[in-house]
């Protein structure tokens, strides 16, 4: 899978450079779209979780991405967009909201019959592990990950909604049924940067744990 070197990404690059990560079948034009298959559209195909091979970005954008990527592997890549974002660079992150999932998907109390509840043991376990789902993020999880990636300021937004023009209007996967109180996905711009923080490493290890019991 190729990986340009950072000095070649850099010479290839005109004007700021904006990255589409995880683009699948749906680049954005004026992006530098990224994906690690080789798909129609796509300008670079790389596994993230190998790094990024670019310095001084003005943005990057991933949507529907970060799920996709084992807790670990998606604090590394977070760590690893603040390292190639400039210094007033920005990412925006688009992700299913957990809580959202929870509220729409399971109806405890509120089942008439054992079918609703069989169905929606299913749904729950259909948003956690279909279509590659590894993690999913609550509001809370999502900005102590982008606290312990080294940004400073986060801020949450509403689909296709951003005080920033080029991030404006780029979601593009359905929208469902949500509130202002409880969005579906959850939008988050990060920029600045401070010292890292680190996650409960203890709640780490145990879901680590968990995982590797399996």
């Amino acid at each position: 899978m190729p990986i340009f070197g950072r000095e070649r990404a850099a010479e290839r690059s005109t004007g700021p450079l904006r990255l589409h990560l995880g683009c699948g079948q749906s680049p954005i034009p004026g992006w530098l779209n990224i994906d690690f298959q080789h798909l129609p559209g796509v300008d670079r195909v790389l596994d993230v979780r190998r790094g990024l091979p670019f310095e001084n970005v003005a943005m990057i954008y991933g949507e529907h991405f970060l799920e996709h990527l084992e807790l670990e592997e998606g604090l590394a890549c977070l760590v690893e967009c603040r390292r190639a974002l400039a210094d007033d660079g920005i990412l925006r992150v688009s992700t299913p909201n957990l809580d959202w999932v929870l509220a729409s998907h399971y109806r405890h109390g509120r089942w008439t019959t054992d079918d609703e509840a069989i169905s929606d043991c299913f749904r729950m376990n259909r948003a956690f592990h279909g279509w590659g789902h590894r993690f999913l993020y609550n509001r809370q999880a999502l900005e102590a990950a982008l606290s312990a990636a080294g940004f400073s300021t986060i801020t949450m937004h509403r689909y296709g909604e951003s005080d920033v023009p080029e991030l404006a209007g780029l979601e593009r996967h359905e929208k469902s049924g949500d509130t202002a109180e409880l969005p579906h996905v959850l939008i988050v711009q990060a920029s600045g940067r401070a010292a890292r923080r680190e996650i409960s490493r203890e709640l780490r290890e145990e879901y680590r744990q968990a995982l590797e019991a399996r």
